[in-house]
């Protein structure tokens, strides 16, 4: 029988021409090729496969897998997704999901990360039934489920609940799956209260979990205990009125976004290894002021990052003696988002009770893409007085800091004296302080017209400010580009 041609060519000429004609990337080592896969998307990748013989064994030797359904979905933008796209979607991340780890099944190669985004629904079950096949035939070191739901704006408490049922009854039909977790991100459930110690009993390897908006009703108590946790993220739910970190022996990384209790958001435990801790939240005028020593407890943290959000301040000034037995091992302190009413002199009490301090860091602006304005805030009770209860005296009018090396401040500086004041302080203060990096003020997408480079005359004029009177001070002044503003850290993934 005749071979198969195609523009003059029988089939065995063509696969001749294909070894014959391979591109210089299929010259790349294998590792280099795999590196290169697995930067893509799931979509772009399976892609290579149709490239040559060679790109068609590389999915099989992936070490990071990572399906999303968002590759999946209409990008339409502007476009608002509907209930047939989310169920269509799913569907593909489902066939996704099989056609490339059902295909490892023979390979000796391990799975070193497989990461896996899709939204809550009927094609859960079957995700998680394909995973749990994968994990218990093959190695596989790290997983990784974001879970979505399919309403995911503007729910309301029957949305939170059919959620919350949908969820549990995913986690039981998948049990397997859900004890080789390492890594757990969550939206929008609420849960009963015996649905948390179950999640805790069957995720036995997780080591992050992320809760946004997950609660388990009004003022509701999330008690914590966990042997492998290390990251725990706490996002919008505002209806959890405590979190008690009971017994979380491995617990490094606490992050807490908004709280609108007017007691201590969380409580800690057994955290013996806790280094950092950063709060994101809105204070309102009956929120109480916070106090670090208290919050802490017998912890000593590393790093610390406190974002305002441009209105009330609602940490309390506290002492050297309270704050030394938290603060002594802080090396690293990001104050961001302090509104531009407010004075700044508050912060040496940072600086007195954490003597082995690195870097200091504080944004200075008030953001108005994100904050409340006009009538709206007497509605809410938002605070007009944004750093009332801030008065502090330094225990010591000679105090003096022997770590400290630099200090950033980032602004609009249309509070430019209440900045140069406090960046003096600083200097008299720090006696190894280094350097003082001044940088315009961040901007998001809505604000990015306000942004500005540093003109001549700025620098000189801020810089004689701060040196004025100084004597014989060392300390680097930069003003550094535009280009590296966008490197102020996102504490909030």
């Amino acid at each position: 029988m005749a071979k198969p041609s195609v523009d003059g060519l029988d089939k065995s000429s063509l696969d001749m021409v294909e070894d014959n004609q391979v591109d210089r990337l299929s010259k790349l080592p294998d590792d280099v090729l795999l590196n290169i896969v697995e930067r893509l998307d799931i979509a772009d990748a399976a892609q290579t496969t149709i490239l040559s013989r060679r790109w068609k064994q590389i999915p099989a030797l992936l070490s990071k897998i990572v399906i999303k359904v968002a590759s999946f979905q209409p990008k339409h933008e502007g476009r608002k997704l509907t209930s047939d796209d989310i169920v269509r979607a799913n569907t593909n991340v489902l066939q996704a999901t099989r056609s490339i780890l059902e295909k490892r099944a023979a390979s000796p190669h391990t799975i070193h990360l497989l990461r896996m985004q899709f939204y809550l629904g009927d094609e859960s079950i079957f995700i998680g039934q394909t995973v749990a096949n994968t994990i218990a035939t093959h190695k596989v070191a790290s997983v990784e489920f974001t879970i979505l739901t399919k309403v995911r704006t503007n729910f309301t408490n029957n949305d939170l609940l059919t959620h919350g049922r949908q969820f549990m009854s995913f986690l039981g039909s998948c049990p397997n799956t859900f004890g080789g977790l390492a890594r757990l991100t969550l939206e929008n459930l609420r849960l009963g209260e015996s649905d948390f110690p179950k999640i805790f009993s069957i995720c036995k390897q997780l080591e992050v979990l992320c809760l946004y908006h997950c609660d388990m009703g009004i003022e509701s108590l999330l008690e914590v205990e966990h042997s492998q946790l290390s990251e725990l993220v706490i996002g919008r739910s505002v209806l959890i009125k405590r979190v008690d970190l009971k017994w979380v022996p491995k617990l490094t990384v606490l992050k807490f976004n908004m709280f609108r209790s007017q007691d201590d958001p969380f409580c800690l435990g057994y955290v013996p290894l806790l280094q950092t801790v950063s709060i994101i939240n809105t204070g309102f005028s009956w929120h109480k002021m916070l106090k670090i020593s208290e919050l802490l407890g017998e912890t000593a943290i590393s790093n610390l990052h406190l974002n305002f959000k441009s209105e009330k301040i609602w940490v309390k000034p506290e002492g050297r003696r309270q704050l030394l037995p938290v603060l002594h091992k802080l090396r690293l302190v990001n104050l961001i988002n302090i509104s531009e009413e407010c004075d700044l002199t508050w912060i040496m009490f940072i600086l007195q009770g954490a003597p082995t301090l690195k870097e200091l860091r504080i944004l200075v602006r008030d953001h108005l893409c994100e904050m409340v304005t006009g009538e709206q805030r007497k509605k809410y009770a938002f605070s007009e007085e944004k750093d009332k209860g801030l008065e502090w005296e330094p225990s010591a009018s000679d105090f003096k800091h022997h770590n400290l090396a630099e200090l950033r401040i980032y602004g609009r500086f249309e509070a430019e004296e209440k900045i140069v004041r406090f960046a003096r302080n600083v200097m008299e203060a720090a006696v190894n302080l280094e350097d003082i990096k001044l940088y315009k003020s961040p901007v998001c997408e809505n604000c990015k017209h306000m942004l500005q480079e540093w003109t001549l005359k700025e620098k000189s004029l801020l810089s004689y400010k701060l040196r004025k009177g100084m004597l014989s001070s060392l300390v680097r002044i930069q003003f550094p580009s535009l280009g590296e503003i966008f490197t102020w850290p996102n504490y909030w993934s």
